[in-house]
């Protein structure tokens, strides 16, 4: 199975393995919005490490997915029950940090809704696969809630500021 995954990186990325390139983390990157749009399980899955999380505001889903096979399959679902298709509207990537940007717009056409937002990728150094994307949307803060943060995120453990310099929240 490792040598199978060794070529599906290699097919999908046009890359080597050692190096990773802002070339191959971009194609990884469209092959997964082409897969989701395809509504392709196995294209999807093929772009994330095993361990792969993919983090949403809070209310949205039921918290983060986790796995590509979770991904892949709640993605191929938006597409067949709300007619999801996505479009890259914008696309930062740098292959020394493995860390990416991307802009996007998200159209479920079964509902009339369109949905703007932006996700910071974290790429695997050693595979060139996505381990992790955190999803922003472009959407008013509701005012009921105080902390408006990614559910399932731990800002603490990843060394974010977690007060204001200024003192008060």
């Amino acid at each position: 199975m490792l040598l199978r995954n060794k070529r599906i990186i290699n097919k999908v990325t046009n890359m080597s393995l050692k190096q990773l390139s802002a070339a191959g983390m971009e194609a990884v990157m469209r092959e997964y919005y082409d897969g989701c749009n395809e509504a392709n399980r196995e294209k999807i899955m093929r772009c994330f490490t095993p361990d792969a999380v993919h983090y949403f505001p809070p209310g949205m889903y039921e918290g983060p997915f986790r796995g590509g096979e979770k991904i892949a399959e709640r993605w191929c679902d938006a597409v067949n029950k709300v007619g999801s298709y996505w479009t890259i509207d914008a696309l930062l990537v740098d292959a020394d940090k493995a860390e990416a940007v991307i802009e996007w717009t998200h159209f479920k056409t079964g509902q009339g809704t369109v949905l703007r937002g932006a996700e910071w990728v974290v790429f695997d150094k050693a595979s060139g696969l996505m381990r992790e994307i955190r999803a922003y949307y472009a959407s008013p803060q509701a005012a009921d809630i105080k902390r408006l943060e990614l559910a399932g995120f731990d800002y603490k453990q990843r060394g974010y500021v977690l007060v204001s310099p200024r003192g008060k929240g």
